[in-house]
């Protein structure tokens, strides 16, 4: 069906804001936007979408992908549509990925729409010293990159790169710096904080043992040359390709025990202050539990046999399962509970925070961590949201509204409204009565074209014979 016109019949209408559902509605859209919504006529003409028994919702959004770094994303863009997944946030960019955004290339509508998009990361390739951080900060400014991501920076490089962040309007989040004050951090303006942490970041603030946690925090790092070399940018590319398969494999017997200290310590008290902190500091975080379950519990047996690998090449799984493999080994009986216990006391942080009112985003860290299926991992992102105690309308606005405020694009998605972008979903079943239900994708509206369930459904057989990566 074309994007110029689409009426879907008789439809319940869900309210991310306050989670009423208003039933037997028209929803008629023109040009890629929705035009008017109103009683149902009853009836379905030809061409027209029957909506009844069925429940619309905003397209879904995931706010920590991956996905543009495959050589070919074609197929995983795809997939992640055919989940419900109508927007998404690129965590990690280049110049050539925002020269190709500005172009248009990345706005079809037979994919989901790029959202927002970094330039390169910064890490200590392109940030060794506050100075280096600063260049870097004021060039990814003037390429167009919507936001700066930090992965393994320094305290020090860290508040360079956000005063300069600052003088150019654009926000600085990913990973918090090992060693961070995670106070000071968020009072500074770190928009973000990406998989609780990572490491001990988040736990170590909810710690009587706080201050000995951070400043023995050294974090994982990578070998970097003393000065530069040609091609360093690939180099790190290369590097940070091999670590985020598993960065948990690089976990030390000195983090562990640090680990079972900051588990030993947490303080329920100071967790919630502390997200007290993040709500008056408007500080985000996308936990991607999925991301950090399949880290900290890589050799997990329900990885290995999840039915939606069928999507993955055989040569990716094959590297999924050697680091589950590798990561079982490595570490004892001993070693393996402590990691359990932390991702329990991170869902526990997770609940915490959303009691306390600290705004969370959905996000999967899809593509290239061990076991984490484009489209398919946000679906399980939804699942262990519940997990740790969020309400479906809560989940629900994790993936809608949540990211559509974060982004300041209130105007345009995150609700099902007249005159917002016709990016949607299609339930069979009522979203706001158990989280499952997100699951239930009968249909898609991406950019005013209807993707119904058999669209969906081939779209997918198609992607599983020839395999992503």
């Amino acid at each position: 069906m074309g994007s110029h016109s689409t009426v879907i019949t008789d439809i319940a209408v869900v309210d991310t804001r306050d989670g009423t559902r208003t039933p037997h509605q028209d929803v008629r859209i023109d040009n890629g936007r929705i035009a008017a919504i109103g009683a149902t006529t009853g009836t379905v003409d030809p061409g027209q979408v029957d909506g009844s028994g069925r429940f619309l919702v905003p397209g879904y959004a995931d706010m920590h992908s991956h996905v543009l770094g495959l050589p070919d994303p074609a197929d995983a863009l795809a997939l992640m549509l055919s989940f419900g997944i109508t927007g998404y946030r690129q965590m990690a960019g280049t110049r050539d990925l925002l020269r190709r955004r500005n172009s248009g290339e990345f706005d079809a509508p037979d994919r989901p729409r790029l959202l927002a998009l970094a330039g390169d990361l910064l890490t200590p390739f392109n940030a060794g010293s506050p100075a280096a951080a600063v260049a870097e900060v004021a060039a990814q400014a003037a390429a167009g990159a919507d936001f700066v991501k930090a992965v393994m920076i320094s305290p020090d490089v860290y508040f360079a790169a956000q005063r300069e962040a600052d003088r150019h309007d654009i926000a600085v989040l990913g990973h918090l710096p090992a060693g961070i004050d995670v106070r000071a951090a968020s009072r500074a303006g770190f928009r973000s904080i990406e998989h609780l942490g990572p490491g001990p970041g988040v736990l170590a603030g909810c710690s009587h043992h706080e201050h000995q946690l951070v400043a023995n925090d050294h974090g994982r790092s990578i070998p970097v040359p003393p000065f530069t070399i040609p091609f360093m940018d690939r180099l790190a590319g290369r590097m940070l390709a091999t670590l985020v398969v598993n960065p948990s494999q690089l976990t030390t017997p000195g983090q562990l025990h640090a680990m079972r200290d900051a588990l030993d310590s947490f303080d329920e008290d100071k967790c919630r202050e502390l997200a007290r902190e993040f709500v008056a500091n408007d500080t985000w975080n996308c936990p991607t539990l999925i991301r950090v379950q399949t880290q900290e519990l890589c050799g997990s047996p329900e990885f290995a046999g999840d039915p939606d690998l069928r999507y993955i090449a055989p040569r990716v799984r094959r590297t999924w399962a050697k680091a589950a493999t590798a990561f079982t080994r490595k570490f004892s009986t001993a070693q393996h509970e402590i990691f359990a216990a932390q991702f329990e006391r991170q869902l526990t942080l997770v609940r915490l925070f959303h009691d306390e009112g600290v705004p969370l985003l959905a996000g999967s860290d899809a593509v290239g961590a061990a076991w984490v299926i484009p489209g398919s991992a946000l679906h399980r992102e939804f699942d262990l949201l519940s997990r740790a105690g969020l309400p479906p309308l809560s989940v629900l606005q994790a993936a809608t509204s949540g990211p559509a405020r974060f982004l300041g694009r209130e105007n345009s998605s995150g609700s099902v409204d007249v005159g917002k972008d016709a990016d949607l979903v299609l339930l069979s079943a009522d979203p706001l009565a158990d989280t499952a239900n997100l699951h239930t994708v009968t249909g898609v509206v991406r950019a005013g074209t209807y993707h119904s369930a058999a669209d969906l459904a081939a779209l997918r057989d198609r992607i599983a014979v020839r395999g992503i990566g």
